[in-house]
């Protein structure tokens, strides 16, 4: 699409977004133009998602972030960790689902959901124009138990994604997925969108394996999985300071 086209269903949108009672006139367009994507470039309904995640992004981070102190507990598990940046520049997370298990603290599980995604995003590549960064990530089934299967978590994460966080996800590749996940696994997949399922990789073969590594690029994979970088705990990772 020529960048003519391109700014005005920007202009579209954020006339629909006014009519629908609010503003987007302080995001950058590369912002407004992940909504227009995730809507097949229809300015209407990317206003009424972007008000959508106004309203929600008011609600559940009212001064803008989640702070380490509103969740905990998630953070004490040490189960979301960063590699490197991938061969494209994107930030690479790993959650290690052995570490994790299901919350009685919804509400203190969704605040950690967010923090955990905006730190991600956060730590792209300086280069990357705001508005546009994009994540990769690894969830991680080695050693899982029962007592780690949180259908409910797993499926809040990928929603929060598709509704709230659209276009940041570039890749997420399953690894080590033990045979009583299958079923698990398939029953999760009936709540995500078919754009975000096919983003999804699941690592299950040597040469799967192989197109994994390559597609990551072993400088910005954990050592754990063949690569040559150290994982960093989610809480550990520090950002540069914001201009």
């Amino acid at each position: 699409m020529d960048q003519g086209r391109e700014a005005e269903l920007i202009a579209q949108m954020k006339s629909s977004v006014q009519t629908l009672g609010s503003s987007a006139q302080n995001y950058e367009n590369t912002t407004l133009l992940r909504f227009l994507v995730a809507r097949s470039m229809e300015p209407e309904k990317a206003a009424k998602m972007f008000v959508e995640w106004q309203k929600w992004r008011a609600d559940i981070a009212p001064l803008g972030f989640i702070a380490e102190s509103e969740v905990p507990d998630q953070l004490e598990a040490r189960k979301v960790y960063l590699g490197g940046q991938t061969k494209d520049g994107h930030p690479l997370a790993v959650i290690k689902l052995s570490k994790h298990y299901p919350s009685k603290d919804q509400l203190q599980f969704k605040k950690f959901v967010v923090h955990g995604l905006d730190k991600i995003i956060a730590s792209a590549h300086e280069g990357t124009r705001v508005g546009s960064e994009k994540m990769v990530g690894i969830i991680d089934l080695q050693e899982i138990s029962y007592r780690n299967v949180d259908v409910r978590g797993l499926i809040t994460g990928f929603q929060f994604l598709q509704a709230y966080y659209p276009e940041r996800l570039k890749r997420c590749f399953l690894l080590h997925m033990p045979r009583f996940f299958v079923s698990v696994w398939k029953l999760i997949s009936r709540f995500l969108d078919k754009q975000t399922l096919q983003k999804i990789t699941i690592v299950s073969s040597e040469e799967e394996m192989k197109s994994f590594i390559e597609e990551i690029g072993r400088e910005a994979l954990p050592e754990c999985y063949g690569g040559k970088t150290k994982l960093v705990a989610l809480q550990d990772v520090i950002l540069p300071p914001t201009s």
